[in-house]
């Protein structure tokens, strides 16, 4: 059964720009390639996948694979045994990130990304799960050291989400392949690295510092709402017991 030609990338879908270059991000690149150097990353991985299976058992997994999606969405398999094909990724990021100055500025800028935004990357089986984040930060232009954030996978089991962080050196793609392209099975999601306390000397200076600014808004912004709430209900306690004063003993 062949899947839907439109899927969302969080900023747009296929049908909007059929060119899959600008559409899609290849994370095995040049660029992530600097960004690995600029902030001291070693990728001790080996660029080969596992030789557990045949070229034959690949190329049936990947038929089994190609056969429940829309063409363009589908896996291709090289001579090598290596295989492109495309993963979604589920942005769920809870902390302002920091992006390069606009041109003009020098003062570097931190937002929310939008929640549960999804985009598509177009990998190759041996590209790792560092490079993944290193290519999804640089799509969004994102300046923050890759090591903040980390990939998992998430699976729907009896009704339950199970959720397990992902190593560095994993392959995405050959995870994609293994569990099929039913997201119950596996799902990918961006978040920060929660698997310590937050190295806040990992931090510079401006971005303390706008995180305090936007710390000290949700603050007054919450502080708002609070007062407001009880205020409504002030009135109406006000109200209640007005009408209960004014009831015949």
């Amino acid at each position: 059964m062949k899947g839907s030609n439109s899927m969302s990338s969080g900023y747009g879908s296929l049908e909007e720009d059929l060119d899959l270059e600008d559409q899609f991000f290849t994370a095995k690149s040049t660029l992530i390639r600097r960004a690995a150097k600029k902030y001291g990353i070693k990728n001790d991985a080996k660029q080969e996948i596992p030789k557990e299976l045949s070229y034959q058992e690949i190329k049936k997994k990947i038929e089994d694979y190609n056969s429940e999606v829309s063409d363009c969405l589908g896996m291709k398999l090289s001579e090598d045994c290596t295989y492109t094909g495309f993963i979604k990724v589920h942005l769920k990021l809870q902390r302002p990130v920091t992006v390069n100055p606009t041109e003009g500025s020098d003062k570097k800028t931190s937002f929310y990304l939008p929640m549960d935004a999804v985009k598509q990357l177009h990998i190759i089986s041996t590209t790792t799960v560092s490079e993944v984040i290193q290519g999804l930060l640089l799509k969004y232009m994102v300046i923050d050291n890759p090591q903040k954030f980390a990939l998992y996978g998430q699976t729907q089991r009896d009704g339950q989400e199970l959720v397990q962080k992902l190593p560095m050196q994993e392959h995405p793609l050959v995870l994609r392949l293994n569990a099929g392209p039913d997201a119950s099975k596996l799902t990918f999601v961006l978040k920060e690295n929660e698997s310590q306390e937050v190295e806040w000397h990992a931090f510079s200076v401006p971005e303390l510092q706008n995180f305090l600014t936007i710390l000290e808004k949700e603050e007054q912004d919450r502080i708002k709402q609070v007062h407001a709430k009880y205020d409504r209900y002030r009135r109406k306690l006000k109200k209640a017991l007005e009408e209960a004063e004014g009831k015949p003993g």
